[in-house]
């Protein structure tokens, strides 16, 4: 019985490319928009400014005009500047002397006096006020320039103020005709860098996907390795990675060859010594196991070490076969071996290697077993497992402890759970994997789990 797993862990954030992608991003949105608030913002000063020296005028041209008369200002019918002449027009000149209005042009005819501010002598002061618009009789906000100055007169000097007072809805639509300008062409500046910056990380990201392609091949077996050229940085990546697959395959075919001339070392003396007539049927028997290992290993030798660690192997199709060839020797038990993987799994190393450590812990349970072994196949983080469970009696403490350790005999687990552990033990450490033993908490026997890094 096979039961899929699934697996949805997954971390966008461990790929270069999104983090290139998110940080070009979070520059585009954070820079641009931070240039767009200071250029609003002088433009705002700037609009300030020119109020200011506008208004600023107004009032000096007011002042022009003005004459002092026994004690009092007297001004012109008209002034030059005819928005003064205009009533509502939006421009308002009032003069006070102790916040008390002395003086309004005609345009300011029919409005109230709002309450304004009185700065020091020989100052001008640039402020905000709201009163209420004849036109449409509502508040409207209105820029002031108020500047203080000092009559001589024959009796006493007459302090008075000259206000300047015009309507803001005209600098405001400036202000907001120029901000949606602005945004409106950052926004589309920031698509156009987002879009450039996209195009620009895929022409810089390419040698990386091409070297990722080849990698992809070289793990596969359609190439043995890095063939192509790439940017400085990436090349001695490449040609360090090339010494690093030589050099391993290498150490394989010696250990091939090693494996291989020892046994061949090893059965012209055997065959000498099983010839012999003297030799007890206890003799003759532990030979024949010694030939049977030479054999093993011999034929372990053939198929091992032709490929290298990257290629890889299905664990389905070792896993599967192991699991219908254990379910027909053990049919007479009626064992239920429940297989369970997610789907594509790989083993990096080899097929022999993998059907030893399987082979050997499945049988063993099936021997341990009364009626159920699972085989579990997961892949999480990074690492592979192989769980192996059954219902027996389980290992006591002491057994899990000492069960993995050579010259442990084949019976001191029921039938199984000896001596073969330790060559499974050797193998997983050939990987740099783990090997734990434990009760099961599922079936109540022992439970033991191989683990791989990928």
């Amino acid at each position: 019985m096979k039961k899929p797993f699934t697996n949805l862990n997954f971390n966008a954030f461990n790929s270069l490319k999104v983090r290139l992608m998110l940080s070009g991003l979070l520059l585009i949105l954070v820079l641009l928009p931070l240039i767009g608030a200071a250029v609003n913002n002088a433009f705002k000063h700037q609009i300030t400014q020119s109020i200011n020296n506008q208004l600023r005028a107004y009032v000096y041209s007011v002042l022009a005009v003005a004459e002092v008369k026994d004690d009092s200002v007297v001004m012109p019918n008209y002034i030059l500047e005819n928005q003064f002449n205009i009533v509502g027009s939006g421009l308002y000149a009032l003069i006070t002397t102790e916040n008390k209005l002395v003086w309004s042009s005609e345009s300011f005819l029919g409005l109230s006096f709002p309450t304004l501010p009185e700065p020091t002598m020989g100052e001008g002061v640039l402020s905000l006020t709201n009163f209420d618009d004849a036109a449409d009789n509502k508040q409207n906000e209105h820029v002031v320039f108020s500047f203080s100055v000092s009559f001589e007169t024959d009796s006493t000097p007459l302090p008075i103020t000259v206000h300047i007072i015009k309507d803001d809805a005209d600098f405001q639509r400036q202000i907001s005709e120029f901000s949606a300008t602005l945004w409106t062409w950052l926004v589309v500046l920031m698509l156009v860098l987002a879009l450039i910056q996209a195009i620009w990380l895929l022409w810089t990201l390419r040698p990386l996907n091409r070297f990722t392609q080849e990698l992809s091949l070289v793990e596969q077996g359609q190439q043995t390795h890095i063939e192509q050229n790439y940017p400085i940085e990436l090349n001695a990546v490449a040609k360090q990675l090339n010494v690093l697959l030589k050099t391993e395959q290498q150490q394989r075919q010696r250990y091939k060859n090693a494996l291989s001339d020892l046994a061949h070392s090893l059965k012209t003396p055997l065959a000498v010594l099983q010839s012999q007539r003297d030799l007890s049927d206890d003799s003759k028997e532990q030979a024949a196991n010694i030939n049977s290992i030479i054999s093993y290993q011999l034929n372990k030798a053939k198929v091992s070490g032709n490929k290298a660690w990257h290629l890889g192997i299905e664990v389905d199709d070792v896993a599967s076969k192991l699991v219908r060839t254990l379910s027909k020797i053990y049919q007479d038990q009626k064992l239920d071996i429940d297989y369970q993987a997610q789907p594509n799994i790989l083993f990096k190393g080899e097929e022999a290697d993998l059907s030893e450590m399987l082979g050997n812990l499945l049988d063993n349970a099936c021997k341990a077993a009364k009626s159920q072994v699972c085989l579990s196949v997961e892949q999480t983080d990074n690492r592979l497992h192989f769980i192996i469970e059954d219902d027996g009696k389980g290992l006591t403490v002491e057994q899990q402890q000492s069960i993995f350790e050579r010259g442990m005999r084949a019976d001191t687990y029921q039938q199984g759970h000896g001596i073969g552990l330790a060559i499974v033990r050797d193998i997983v450490e050939s990987y740099q994997g783990e090997l734990a033993v434990e009760q099961s908490s599922t079936f109540g026997g022992a439970k033991f789990t191989i683990t791989f890094k990928d």
